[in-house]
């Protein structure tokens, strides 16, 4: 468990714990997992040959950032339940729908990666995810989902933003062509009557 819910548990304030954990007085063992400080002995399941199991953790924008440690979270203690040692965390600010992502990227270009961990699937690929999965299980490798349901309310935003934007290019262009057409009439005089 992360730190926060530890302090909660055992009554003690989360910045008092937080102090104790900079000072190295906690009374139990901790260690960290990218930003998140977790409380117990880390999970150790992982050997050499079966490479390397990554949490990735993505948002769509800025302003959903502090959801970032608390999705780590929640992966991190679902893939701890599960006996799964985390050897990194991979976070990530962007669409889905935007396939430059260089992180995420990386994540799939590595061989040493055996086991990528997300919270949902939408988190890691908005469409096709089945088509990654099954490249990723062709070359021995896997995707673990902790919450396999669909997120409705995060797919119908990204379907608004997609036709917002499309809109957005449409009616510019048009506008454009308007004020160009008005601008040609007016320096040549030949104005609608």
């Amino acid at each position: 468990m992360n730190l926060k819910e530890w302090a909660a548990l055992t009554g003690i304030a989360y910045i008092t714990a937080r102090r104790q954990y900079a000072a190295g007085r906690l009374p139990v063992p901790t260690y960290r997992i990218g930003r998140l400080i977790m409380v117990g002995e880390p999970v150790t399941g992982t050997s050499a040959e079966t490479g390397q199991t990554v949490v990735y953790a993505r948002v769509s924008s800025a302003d959903q950032k502090p959801d970032l440690d608390r999705q780590v979270a929640r992966i991190t203690v679902w893939a701890t339940g599960q006996e799964l040692g985390v050897d990194r965390v991979v976070t990530e600010v962007g669409s889905a729908l935007n396939g430059h992502r260089k992180r995420f990227l990386a994540l799939l270009r590595d061989p040493a990666v055996s086991t990528i961990v997300v919270e949902h699937r939408d988190r890691f690929a908005r469409f096709g995810a089945e088509y990654v999965e099954a490249a990723l299980n062709a070359q021995g490798r896997r995707l673990l989902v902790v919450d396999p349901a669909e997120v409705d309310d995060d797919l119908v935003r990204d379907v608004t933003e997609i036709l917002t934007s499309l809109c957005a290019r449409l009616y510019g262009r048009r506008a454009a062509a308007n004020r160009a057409r008005r601008a040609v009439e007016a320096v040549t005089g030949s104005g609608p009557a």
